[in-house]
């Protein structure tokens, strides 16, 4: 395999530094949260190695959220990014083909490019709102197609992809033998939504991933997991954990099953968060004369554009915009679309801070458009 690295984790917050960003509305997730604040008795914990699968408490945990899964039909890896990492390689080869919405969080595409593994991409487009059409996914279907792959809600758009489709793309996975993965990480940031069940629970052809990094403020602690009803499929999943790292850290269990227990208020505490900043940046793009947006339905992200008629220099705007005015955004490359996107997270920052960063993106536009 052949590795790159992704421009969204080289030029991260956590790369370049958040002591030089003031106002960060670059991520994809809520404000993180102190380990003191979760109050948890920790000096009892044998430090040994944890279940291969995962801690039996925290397996019932995740499969109690429905009841047509069982706790065998989860495995908790270290993060999303280490599940999706893990389906890639365990289901496509040299010989496999991919289909693959795009845009999309990077792993989605890179883990496919580093096995090379033929892949066809299907592009979500804000003309047509970053809807999924369905025909153009399975007109990308050849024979040797391993798997289709989408996230809901979707990465950078917030979008969220109605039942009827979804239903759609399981009986198109079925025809065709093959797996639908869906990246399901933004689930919990539901704030004007009902949490819809894991799509995995409707079918075996159907891989469901999740994680708590994003809605509950804990991406130190890298903890997701995969959900899938094809037993055969989850032991080789379990066995290409095990050759990765064997178990997960029993602290980071721990720390999880703790959140999962308690969940139902610590989201009703961070939608309502959401929501506020949600208001202030349906206000702000309300007002701008300078961008686009397709409203954002759950996740605490948008994907706005440059209108029509403006032309900027993309790198200076987005230079200065760090280096002078202390804000941070994400850029359309990061997702392998023009730079006249732009990827804005509203969850994270404070409702002040979020303000002022959306002045200053504001702002900075208008000294650099042409």
């Amino acid at each position: 395999m052949k590795y790159t690295r992704m421009p969204i984790e080289i030029e991260s917050p956590e790369e370049i530094g958040y002591s030089t960003i003031r106002y960060n509305l670059a991520e994809s997730s809520v404000r993180d949260i102190h380990l003191g604040g979760l109050n948890l008795p920790l000096d009892g914990l044998l430090l040994c190695y944890g279940h291969h699968r995962g801690h039996p408490e925290l397996l019932d945990c995740i499969a109690s959220e429905s009841p047509l899964l069982q706790s065998d039909d989860v495995l908790v890896c270290s993060g999303a990014a280490t599940a999706l990492f893990i389906i890639a390689t365990t289901l496509l080869s040299e010989k496999d083909h991919l289909v693959v919405v795009r845009p999309n969080y990077g792993t989605n595409l890179e883990t496919p490019r580093a096995i090379n593994c033929a892949m066809s991409i299907v592009d979500l487009t804000f003309d047509e709102r970053f809807a999924l059409n369905v025909n153009h996914i399975s007109r990308a279907i050849r024979p040797n197609t391993r798997l289709i792959s989408i996230t809901n809600p979707h990465n950078p758009t917030g979008t969220v992809v109605p039942e009827n489709t979804l239903n759609e793309l399981i009986t198109l996975a079925e025809a065709h033998n093959c797996y639908l993965l869906v990246d399901e990480t933004y689930r919990y940031l539901n704030f004007q939504t009902p949490l819809l069940p894991y799509l995995a629970e409707k079918s075996r052809n159907v891989i469901s991933v999740s994680s708590l990094s994003k809605a509950f403020g804990v991406p130190g602690i890298r903890i997701g997991w995969i959900i899938c009803r094809d037993a055969a499929l989850m032991h080789q999943f379990l066995a290409a954990k095990e050759q990765i790292m064997i178990t997960n850290s029993v602290v980071d269990e721990q720390i999880a099953l703790n959140i999962l227990q308690n969940q139902a208020n610590r989201l009703r505490e961070t939608h309502q968060v959401i929501r506020t900043n949600f208001d202030i940046t349906r206000q702000f793009f309300s007002e701008t004369p300078y961008l686009d947006w397709v409203e954002p339905t759950a996740g605490v992200v948008c994907f706005p554009r440059l209108k029509a008629g403006y032309t900027i220099n993309t790198n200076d705007f987005y230079q200065s915009l760090y280096t002078h005015y202390q804000t941070l955004i994400g850029p359309g490359h990061w997702f392998e679309q023009d730079k006249i996107y732009m990827r804005i997270g509203f969850g994270y920052p404070t409702a002040d801070e979020l303000r002022s960063g959306l002045q200053h993106v504001d702002r900075c536009l208008a000294e650099h458009l042409k």
